[in-house]
């Protein structure tokens, strides 16, 4: 059967074969109030429809690389069964030469010997969530019982190391680690040992529902500044010491915005709607962050995949992306990395009271002005053949010459980094 003329040559689909069910009861989760859409419901996903979904999601793209996203709550509640069952039918499904990968976000308690073999035998690749070092992690992330749960996902972490599987971090920001950006990148490079780090914004909507609505944020968010101030301080020490050996999302993101290319991160991109969710029985929802009444889609049971995500509505909710930009960020020197940011985070007012602008603006902004030296350099590298960690060397350079400058100003005289404070107001008093 021929596809719709519309069809996009690839969309991805955030699978959630247990619903919102999760062991943890994490005080920030966005995702366990969905429960309440479906009372009565066994959250697991059958096997007809686990057949169904794999066979449409395949037949839906018309590229030769496809992968399939498990996520929740926490997708390993289905049991490992499930999961070589979904192997089998990929096997079963999948077209001459097509090429198939598996991702699955956890919070590693589960976690045995005997996932960790089955993910190394199907190359699965595991997102981790861990908060940083422990105090930070057990502030919000704790079990059904209230207790921490740091120790737990840190064995998660090494039986994945011990198996071999490829695995990378997912770090939320919040209000308990919004201050400690280095220490968190430090330990999660040293600690933990990964070389592949997101670091994700906590913005809570202040609400009952669970859903997007209202313009406030709960304590736990992050704020605007030290999101950006956290970004900043872990880039820092990267552009310093492990480009090219530690892989930071927003940082990679950014590079690909500066040599012209899209940023390949939904939230940065000029519009979205290709980035769909699907609940345990088979709703299919516009967006992970949308799953709610208004953002349904339909069943995959009753309208196929390839017909779902050409719906009218779901391409006006990604052109929305763009088409609601408000006039300060169409101005905005940094539009190009960010785009406006998420949809979801959409919701305080411009300075001119224009409504529609990211409540993560000024972060945003701060950081990707902060970096655009060191990226504009790794950018001409790169156009050169040549490699973007030769921006280490560069940097350290320069902070040779700064030392030596700070080492002959006077008490009075401009501060040599150019901040237009006298030394002794900027670096001259952080000195003594």
């Amino acid at each position: 059967m021929a596809l719709p003329a519309q069809q996009p040559t690839a969309f991805h689909v955030m699978t959630k074969p247990r619903g919102a069910i999760c062991n943890l009861d994490c005080e920030y989760c966005y995702f366990l109030s969905k429960e309440r859409l479906y009372p009565n419901s066994k959250f697991r996903m059958g096997d007809t429809l686990l057949e169904e979904y794999i066979r449409q999601y395949i037949d839906a793209q018309q590229v030769d690389a496809v992968t399939f996203a498990w996520q929740g709550g926490e997708p390993t509640l289905m049991g490992l069964d499930f999961y070589k069952q979904a192997i089998a039918y990929q096997q079963k499904h999948k077209r001459p030469g097509m090429q198939l990968t598996n991702s699955l976000q956890t919070n590693a308690v589960t976690l045995d010997d005997a996932w960790c073999a089955f993910f190394k035998e199907n190359d699965f690749l595991i997102g981790v969530s861990l908060d940083g070092p422990q105090d930070i992690h057990d502030h919000y992330r704790v079990d059904k019982g209230g207790k921490p749960t740091f120790e737990r996902v840190m064995r998660g972490i090494d039986l994945l190391k011990k198996h071999g599987v490829e695995f990378n971090i997912l770090t939320t920001v919040h209000a308990a680690n919004m201050h400690r950006g280095l220490e968190t990148y430090r330990f999660l490079r040293d600690e933990v040992g990964t070389q592949f780090m997101q670091f994700i914004p906590i913005v809570e909507r202040d609400n009952n529902t669970g859903y997007q609505e209202g313009n406030t944020v709960t304590e736990r968010s992050v704020t605007a500044e030290q999101y950006g101030q956290f970004l900043i301080s872990i880039y820092e020490e990267w552009v310093r010491c492990d480009v090219g050996r530690v892989f930071v999302q927003i940082f990679d993101v950014s590079l690909a915005a500066y040599i012209g290319s899209n940023p390949g991160l939904c939230i940065f991109e000029e519009t979205c709607g290709r980035a769909m969710a699907m609940e345990h029985n088979g709703d299919v929802y516009s967006c992970d962050h949308y799953v709610e009444p208004d953002y349904k889609l339909g069943n995959i049971v009753d309208i196929p995949l390839s017909e779902i995500v050409v719906q009218d509505r779901q391409i006006q909710f990604g052109q929305a992306k763009r088409d609601t930009l408000p006039q300060y960020c169409r101005d905005c020197e940094v539009r190009f990395v960010c785009n406006g940011g998420c949809p979801k985070n959409r919701f305080i007012e411009t300075p001119t009271g224009e409504p529609g602008l990211n409540y993560l603006c000024a972060g945003y902004r701060a950081f990707f002005n902060h970096v655009r030296p060191t990226m504009n350099y790794m950018a001409d590298q790169l156009r050169q053949e040549r490699a973007p960690a030769n921006v280490m060397f560069q940097v350290r350079q320069q902070d040779q010459q700064l030392q030596m400058a700070f080492a002959k100003a006077g008490r009075n005289d401009p501060c040599p980094c150019g901040s237009g404070l006298k030394f002794k107001k900027c670096h001259g008093k952080r000195q003594h």
